[in-house]
């Protein structure tokens, strides 16, 4: 736990737009702003829990910052934190396809929508523990090894296929009149 603290008022040490904002409501109502962080999380994550509208702020917070940072990461020269985002939002999609299929019976589950968050904030944690790349190197990644000659063969197929059939399509297709031919 005491693990934990240090790395939550490191967080707050650091200056980006929720530090900043934390400091100025810390300065317009007195109180410290690890309290002010401490209610906040406190609030969103009772809200996650009972809330209406608990999958829009879930999707919000997997979507939102995750973006930021990855147009931060675009723009920076380093090309290490760019990897850490792809991993993020590969996982991302990987996990938004599989609840599409299981959102039906997930939505019963008492408190989905706080553990969907809780895992979407473990891949995007940093550090050694980030879930993405934990997930990618032990799942996505040797799935993909294993499949991916397969899958790029059946696509390459299915291209050409598609690229066929809209050849024949417009090949069949009438011409079509200009408007100068209408008229006469």
């Amino acid at each position: 736990m005491d693990t934990l603290r240090r790395r939550f008022e490191h967080f707050l040490e650091q200056r980006n737009f929720a530090t900043e904002a934390l400091g100025a409501l810390e300065a317009r109502t007195g109180v410290e702003k690890r309290y002010l962080a401490a209610g906040a999380v406190t609030l969103l994550s009772l809200y996650l829990l009972f809330g209406y509208g608990a999958s829009l702020l879930c999707n919000l917070i997997g979507f939102v910052y995750p973006a930021y940072a990855s147009i931060k990461a675009i723009e920076s020269p380093n090309k290490e934190d760019d990897t850490v985002w792809l991993t993020y939002w590969v996982v991302y999609a990987l996990f938004g396809l599989a609840e599409f299929f299981s959102d039906l019976l997930l939505f019963w589950f008492p408190f989905y929508y706080a553990g969907k968050c809780a895992f979407l904030l473990f891949c995007m944690s940093p550090g050694p523990w980030n879930g993405a790349l934990l997930l990618y190197q032990r799942l996505v990644r040797p799935l993909f090894l294993k499949h991916h000659a397969a899958v790029d063969s059946a696509v390459s197929h299915l291209s050409s296929r598609v690229l066929d059939a809209a050849a024949g399509i417009t090949r069949d297709a009438p011409p079509s009149l200009s408007p100068a031919q209408k008229g006469k």
